[in-house]
């Protein structure tokens, strides 16, 4: 058995066992997702709730005011940030703006490997959220739940790093993190989104972005996912086959787009909400 199928075989058993160590929601997003599932909720109370957390609260603020959300007069309360974006987005959000906290760690490759990740995840998002905002077809797709899945498509990485942290003298080597995350980190990151009981789509988003065999015949949030994947050099193999099956699907109209300033700014402007 392969180094790699050993550390699987030790994280599947694990989460059977319910001893391996899985990445929790903040404890501030659960309370956010559980208040926006209760249909007597009302924006005065997520305000509240939201305003029990000055980072969050600030963050809630600063994206209602972005021009991600397209918006120009300004709000200065948790309240009216909460009313702009409304109960059936604030969940997506939230919790997207809370995901930073997990990206941490004390040992010093890990922590490379987080921050590294982070990056990477940020600079994907960026793409994945302005070719949305430039796709005709949008209207069935949303931008917060799309910045959701662009930050939790790759979380299946942190159990592996976790236990690379935990167990150095064995799996903490770059070569070896760079193939087990490859390899395991979309079983795994199913697997924490049923846990964190998330939609079916970030399930599948979390399992399959990687796997180009998997296609869905419309467009859809993986594409979007795939497609900031590979713009941000994550897919370098299989950015090209990633570039065809959006053009094939109308995602972009032609590749031109990606380089002019009207696009540039719109990623700006995605990525700058989690700078």
């Amino acid at each position: 058995m392969s180094t790699e199928n050993a550390l699987l075989t030790i994280l599947v058993e694990k989460i059977k066992n319910d001893t391996i160590v899985l990445p929790t929601l903040p404890a501030i997003a659960l309370k956010v997702r559980r208040a926006a599932d209760d249909p007597k909720i009302n924006l005065n109370a997520m305000g509240d709730i939201i305003a029990q957390d000055p980072s969050l609260s600030a963050r809630i603020i600063k994206i209602s005011n972005s021009a991600y959300l397209g918006r120009a007069i300004k709000v200065t309360s948790v309240s009216q940030a909460v009313t702009r974006i409304g109960l059936s987005q604030i969940k997506n959000i939230s919790t997207a703006l809370a995901m930073e906290q997990l990206f941490v760690s004390k040992n010093e490759l890990v922590r490379d490997y987080i921050a590294k990740m982070w990056a990477q995840t940020i600079e994907s998002l960026s793409y994945s959220v302005a070719a949305l905002q430039f796709y005709s077809k949008k209207r069935h797709l949303s931008l917060d739940t799309l910045t959701l899945a662009s930050l939790v498509h790759n979380i299946g990485v942190l159990p592996i790093l976790t236990e690379a942290e935990r167990h150095e003298e064995v799996f903490a080597n770059p070569q070896f993190l760079n193939t087990s995350i490859i390899k395991l980190s979309g079983h795994i990151g199913g697997k924490i989104m049923r846990q964190w009981d998330f939609d079916e789509q970030f399930v599948n988003i979390a399992e399959k972005w990687r796997d180009m065999s998997y296609q869905e015949e419309d467009a859809s949030f993986i594409d979007f996912v795939r497609l900031g994947a590979a713009l941000s050099g994550v897919f370098d193999s299989q950015k090209d086959a990633v570039l065809k099956i959006c053009l094939d699907k109308k995602i972009i109209e032609d590749l031109s787009i990606l380089d002019s300033p009207e696009f540039i700014d719109a990623r700006t402007s995605a990525k700058s909400v989690f700078a």
